[in-house]
């Protein structure tokens, strides 16, 4: 069974730039450009570039080199593969405006501006001051962005105060408070690259644990107005909403919708409560007006009479978002509740599926997973190949046998990866077990952490993982820098003050903890805090965590392995960065890496078309029956 191999470079906002298929397939186009030396000069790549997309859709090679000899003036320089991802980046951007599309290819934020690059995705004047207007108003009080408050919507005033991350930090904190330490944001007035860097990341990283897709993020993934209407619109944290619901049937398909359905499906509770007989379908076209001018007038003079400032009335507030729960609904909204274990649990699987980048949007893993669908393409995504989609059935599956048959896939090719499932069946995850579910994500969870590392650690040389040798690493690196804390196992209770973590990211890179902000870690308060900051530190490296602050202080073994494992990865990651860096250029094995690289990407092209062949195939199953 083929594994995942990652590219890598050493920029944390250039690696974002990038999916893995199409830094795989850029490591190829680069290998193929070199020439008789051995070197990549700027002169060697038109015909390269030439077939890349979006140039052979706009431009000719003779287009590609007049291009780079604008941008470029010393076409004989010799590029590494970062260099060459940043020239592709350039071009692209080019092209881009060339095709006249509003919508460039691949980007990272909207709000981030690199001086590496001229590439920038493209907003309306309306949206920007949209985002302007969230801004001036959420965070005129903080303490570092007060001085650069309010900003002007009419200038470019937005993205320079952007750029070094702290802006993207604070509006995470806005969306979810409490997110971010913000003791971690390198706040100075003049940032260097690297603290820039770190702040971007730490940005992006928490992001993902909030929910927001930053796999080619765009303009709506770091949307903090959405991110920020819409982070709360959940049935456990409100559970006003069964007051929409008749029946325990309709609060757990309620579960399982996505917080734009919640939304609406509140839009038009309140709508028929009012009188108003027409369903609304979308948040377009259904609430369009003749007059949208003095309609919209008219609704923000009487949503400033009702002191609207949150995008709630008064009312709203009070009423709980205009519900009110009726005893006969409350034993459906304690129907919805979990223990307090079992729905961080939940959330950090959901934030983790979320994050890899699969087509499906998991809103609730305990219902969206019982079809099977999205477990096969989690699957599929860590370990390419091993599911067989001609078996499987897409949603929406209306016959139970054929979920069951995607569960039943499901355990086989957990059983393969030698997952431990005894006495597990299909039907276990239909039935939405969830002890079983858990047990189940979290194997998967592990085993994309574990195969990061053999691929790092040996090279593809096939060594396994195991727990002990992360457990046996971590004291290692702690004992090397001099520190005295240590780990027995990932149970050890004396990991709940936060110290031994603090030693090892600072013995992984001694800049990043500020020791005057960590405390002894002997109460529950002081133990909250380096709990908060352990996350936030981690992150801001560039560890992509789910956990939360409870997770250090009450020891969960499950989520310090992962994060103990997180920072062994990144800090093994920028041992074999600096390697390959100091490898000669003699000493690169040219023809071997090639070949590897052009079967990278033939299985990039063979997954590519698995993809597009995978819905037509699971269509046909279920009409064929």
């Amino acid at each position: 069974m083929s594994t995942f191999e990652g590219v890598f470079v050493s920029d944390p906002w250039l690696q974002s730039q990038f999916t893995q298929v199409e830094l795989r397939k850029l490591r190829t186009k680069f290998i193929s450009a070199r020439n008789q030396s051995g070197t990549v000069t700027i002169e060697d790549l038109p015909p390269v570039l030439a077939k890349l997309k979006p140039f052979n859709e706009v431009s000719s090679q003779e287009d590609v080199t007049r291009m780079l000899s604008e941008s470029y003036p010393n076409m004989s320089k010799e590029l590494d593969f970062e260099a060459f991802c940043r020239v592709y980046l350039n071009l692209q951007s080019r092209a881009s405006a060339k095709l006249g599309t509003s919508k460039t290819f691949r980007t990272t934020s909207s709000f981030v501006k690199s001086s590496t690059t001229t590439l920038r995705h493209s907003i309306s004047e309306t949206e920007k001051a949209s985002y302007v207007t969230h801004i001036n108003n959420y965070l005129a009080e903080d303490k570092f962005l007060k001085d650069y408050l309010p900003i002007d919507p009419s200038t470019n005033a937005l993205f320079d105060l952007a750029k070094d991350g702290v802006l993207l930090c604070k509006l995470i904190n806005v969306a979810v408070p409490g997110t971010i330490d913000e003791r971690a944001i390198n706040t100075k007035k003049v940032l260097n690259p690297w603290e820039r860097n770190e702040n971007h990341t730490l940005c992006l990283n928490s992001a993902k644990a909030i929910g927001c897709t930053v796999v080619n993020i765009g303009t709506q993934d770091l949307a903090e107005g959405r991110i920020q209407l819409l982070s709360y619109v959940d049935v456990k944290k409100t559970p006003e909403l069964a007051a929409m619901v008749e029946d325990s049937k309709e609060a757990e398909e309620l579960m399982g919708l996505p917080p734009e359905k919640v939304l609406l499906k509140w839009m038009n509770y309140q709508l028929k409560k009012s009188g108003y007989k027409k369903e609304v379908t979308n948040f377009s076209s259904d609430v369009k007006v003749k007059d949208p001018v003095e309609r919209a007038n008219l609704i923000l003079e009487q949503a400033e009479k009702m002191d609207c400032k949150r995008y709630v009335t008064s009312k709203d507030i009070v009423e709980g978002n205009g519900l009110k729960l009726e005893k006969t609904k409350c034993s459906l909204a304690e129907m919805m509740s979990d223990d307090e274990s079992t729905s961080r649990e939940e959330r950090c699987f959901r934030m983790w599926i979320n994050s890899l980048g699969v087509e499906t949007h998991v809103n609730n893993v305990w219902e969206d997973v019982r079809n099977g669908w999205v477990l096969l393409e989690v699957l599929d995504k860590l370990a390419p190949g091993s599911v067989t989609w001609k078996q499987a059935t897409k949603p929406p599956i209306k016959m139970p046998f054929r979920k069951v048959e995607n569960c039943n896939q499901v355990i086989r090719i957990g059983k393969e990866l030698n997952f431990s499932l005894v006495n597990v069946a299909g039907d276990d995850i239909v039935s939405g077990n969830k002890k079983l579910i858990i047990a189940f994500l979290w194997q998967l969870m592990r085993f994309c952490m574990l195969q990061l590392l053999k691929n790092l650690r040996t090279h593809g040389q096939g060594k396994e993982i195991t727990d002990a040798d992360i457990l046996q690493w971590a004291n290692k690196k702690v004992q090397l820098a001099g520190k005295s804390a240590h780990m027995e196992s990932f149970k050890d209770k004396h990991l709940s003050n936060g110290i031994f973590f603090l030693e090892l990211l600072s013995a992984v890179e001694k800049r990043v903890v500020n020791w005057g902000l960590v405390t002894k870690g002997e109460t529950e308060e002081d133990k909250k805090l380096n709990a908060t900051y352990i996350i936030s530190v981690a992150r801001k490296l560039g560890c992509s965590i789910f956990l939360l602050p409870e997770d250090i202080i009450e020891v969960n073994p499950k989520m310090i392995l992962i994060l103990t494992a997180s920072i062994m990865y990144w800090s093994l990651l920028q041992k074999a960065k600096v390697d390959e860096e100091d490898r000669p250029p003699e000493e690169t094995p040219g023809a071997t890496e090639e070949g590897s690289a052009a079967m990278a990407e033939a299985s990039t092209e063979e997954g590519v078309t698995q993809n597009e062949n995978k819905e037509a195939n699971t269509e046909n199953v279920e009409g064929n029956s």
